[in-house]
């Protein structure tokens, strides 16, 4: 269901879809599968969305199955909503996943467009399914198109993010959990930045920060700090140098180049 949200860089989440497959290292503490086990066990018989979708390794993580669960209901919840408001899409899973079928993920597209009073970012470790499926589907500007790159290994996916005809495309660096110092931003328009948290969270140095930070500078990138991390994140808070960065794009002020241009939109954290 749609819900306010307590992510620092959106203001609520629609998940019609539930369920996930671990792709790459920055799945390792999926905070997603921590809470699909939770939810799941909710009443007592279980919430029916997130049923067998994830279970503990044998390590004694949480982790994502890969059954892939599909909430037609859930379709209609961003209509209602007729004040606008920034939506992260899937924060449970992801849209791109391979077994949501496309003409589910035509379905959710077709929310998005006829919902121009809000922004919905979509955030994906797959944009090769994305690319795939891109023609299929209508890209209206308040659909805001990102992919997951927590370390140098998987800044392939920004090339082919860069493909995909989205007015606004973001990177989510979280977890950081390599240097970037070459980071390539053409084509992006956001980047966000973030620690791991939660038990057996991985340390993410300030240098990596810094790099990313900087390159968004001199990019004229909007740069946006989530966090630092670690098993008591309100403690270690979200400030670099005593400075709190939480910049958004502005979807008035992107031009053909695929540069945001000078002016960037701050929150109001």
């Amino acid at each position: 269901m749609a819900q306010g949200s307590g992510i620092e860089w959106t203001e609520a989440t629609w998940n019609p879809v539930a369920g996930c497959t671990p792709i790459s290292p920055g799945c390792l503490n999926c905070y997603a599968a921590r809470m699909a086990m939770r939810l799941e066990r909710i009443s007592e018989a279980g919430c029916a969305k997130y049923k067998g979708t994830a279970k503990r390794a044998k390590n004694g993580r949480p982790v994502f199955t890969g059954r892939i669960n599909l909430d037609y209901d859930a379709l209609e919840l961003p209509r209602r909503w007729r004040k606008g408001r920034r939506i992260f899409v899937n924060s449970m899973s992801d849209l791109f996943h391979e077994n949501v079928p496309a003409d589910f993920v035509r379905k959710v597209f077709d929310v998005m467009n006829e919902c121009p009073q809000h922004q919905f970012q979509v955030l994906t470790k797959r944009p090769d399914r994305a690319l795939a499926l891109a023609a299929s589907v209508k890209w209206t500007p308040n659909i805001w198109m990102g992919t997951s790159v927590e370390n140098a290994m998987y800044t392939h996916r920004i090339e082919t993010l860069r493909l995909i005809p989205a007015k606004i495309r973001f990177l989510s660096c979280e977890p950081l959990i390599g240097p970037m110092p070459k980071l390539q931003l053409r084509g992006v328009h956001w980047v966000i930045v973030g620690g791991e948290s939660g038990p057996g969270s991985r340390p993410m140095e300030p240098q990596w920060v810094e790099q990313i930070r900087d390159r968004c500078i001199a990019s004229n990138v909007a740069f946006f700090f989530k966090q630092w991390g670690g098993v008591r994140k309100h403690e270690t808070g979200r400030e670099i140098a005593g400075r709190m960065w939480s910049d958004y794009p502005d979807p008035e002020i992107v031009n053909g180049s695929g540069t945001v241009g000078r002016s960037l939109r701050a929150s109001a954290g």
